[in-house]
């Protein structure tokens, strides 16, 4: 599938220029499309109960095909696919770049007007829809982003890496310092307590599910932003800033003999690192793990997670090459990548009006299977939806707001008949 277009390529003469090719950038769309699954899957257990992440198991859902189901989700999905999403910010940041500079328009000013149009659309997302929301941290991430575009792909490649590192180095020296000192007693009746008042807030109205949004930001989802998804995700920026600039990620995604490679080595690494924090972090059964394994899993995982993302990105871009079936499954995963910010925040509208009282709030009453199989219906249907509204729209609904926001004026907002 062709990666570039001749409009796309970079107009900086100092950097390598991307290999040629024609039409959209059909594999990005696709992997953008692939994405949304992974983030839906995550999502909808924080959706499904109050007793994600919480760290003690939900005594509802104690069973083992309940365990079962939690360790596969965590192995597979878990802190992965928002590192592809900011993988693909950051490469198309640079997109947007060079797009400016063709036009002759002034990119700074045009950038900041979609990273505060982000910041709106994150906030009333956070505070109405759900707590985990990622649009506002992307939004600020967004100015450090555009502070550093003048990076060269080999330092912002060293930059991310380094951040990479320090995030998962500083998780590990926690576990090593866990370790040393006596144990503390986990308060465990109290974290059952949470939950239960947590889930009784997200059922009672919905004043009190939104006031409840409020409480976990504060207690809690602050804290990963700043000190796990936030230097990971601005990593990623980074190294897709440099993919672009480079030219390396185009040049790789139409050689299936490097994309094979990319697989060997990194799908193992990263699998291996899930493996272990699939099992520490979530388990198998009711027993829990000690801190410092849990907390040295996760530095693990830090470290290993780009690993495994990365095998996915060259394990599809593999997929989209190889027979019939390639270009079906780009026809089918494309539509919603175009209209990624729009799925998402329709994926977060279902899941209030499921678990909260938006609608039928069943918060903490679906067993996690069921959340697994209504997840694969979802994103089924969205895919559905997205091909049929792309056949006859220039963009998704929330993108077509958010360019009308960016540059000051309406974009059309049906596609030209033929």
């Amino acid at each position: 599938m062709a990666m570039m277009t001749s409009a796309e390529s970079s107009t900086n003469p100092s950097s390598p220029a991307p290999a040629p090719a024609v039409g959209r950038e059909h594999a990005i769309d696709a992997l953008r499309g692939f994405a949304l699954l992974g983030i839906l899957m995550v999502n909808a257990g924080s959706f499904a109960s109050t007793y994600f992440g919480v760290g003690v198991v939900d005594p509802a859902f104690s069973r083992p095909v309940d365990h079962a189901v939690r360790w596969w989700v965590s192995f597979i999905f878990e802190t992965k696919f928002y590192l592809l999403f900011s993988l693909l910010f950051g490469y198309s940041f640079a997109l947007q770049m060079d797009s400016a500079a063709r036009s002759g328009n002034a990119f700074v000013p045009r950038f900041l007007r979609r990273l505060l149009g982000l910041l709106l659309l994150g906030l009333a997302h956070a505070w109405l829809l759900f707590a985990g929301d990622i649009l506002v941290t992307y939004a600020l991430l967004g100015v450090l982003l555009l502070a550093w575009r003048g990076l060269k792909p080999m330092a912002a490649t060293v930059l991310a890496l380094a951040l990479l590192g320090m995030v998962a180095g500083g998780w590990g020296l926690l576990a090593w310092l866990v370790a040393h000192v006596p144990p503390i007693e986990v308060p465990v009746a109290e974290l059952h307590a949470k939950a239960q008042q947590a889930a009784q807030a997200y059922r009672a109205s919905a004043l009190d599910a939104i006031a409840q949004r409020g409480r976990d930001m504060a207690e809690g989802v602050w804290f990963v932003l700043v000190f796990v998804q936030g230097p990971c995700a601005l990593a990623m920026f980074l190294l897709g800033l440099a993919a672009h600039r480079s030219g390396y990620l185009a040049r790789v995604a139409q050689q299936p003999a490097r994309l094979r490679r990319w697989m060997v080595r990194c799908l193992p690494v990263g699998g291996a690192g899930a493996l272990f924090y699939a099992t520490a972090q979530v388990g198998t059964s009711s027993v829990q793990q000690p801190e410092h394994v849990v907390l040295a899993a996760l530095a693990v995982d830090l470290a290993t997670a780009p690993f495994l993302t990365v095998g996915y990105v060259a394990l599809l871009l593999w997929l989209l090459q190889h027979g019939t079936g390639g270009p079906r499954l780009g026809a089918a995963l494309e539509p919603a990548g175009r209209m990624a910010l729009s799925n998402y925040l329709l994926q977060s509208l279902v899941g209030a009006t499921v678990f909260t009282a938006y609608g039928f709030a069943l918060v903490g009453q679906v067993a996690p299977w069921l959340v697994v199989l209504g997840v694969f219906a979802l994103y089924g249907a969205q895919l559905v939806w997205s091909r049929r509204w792309m056949a006859t729209h220039a963009y998704g609904p929330v993108e077509w707001w958010l360019r009308a926001f960016t540059l000051w004026q309406w974009p059309a907002w049906r596609r030209p008949a033929p």
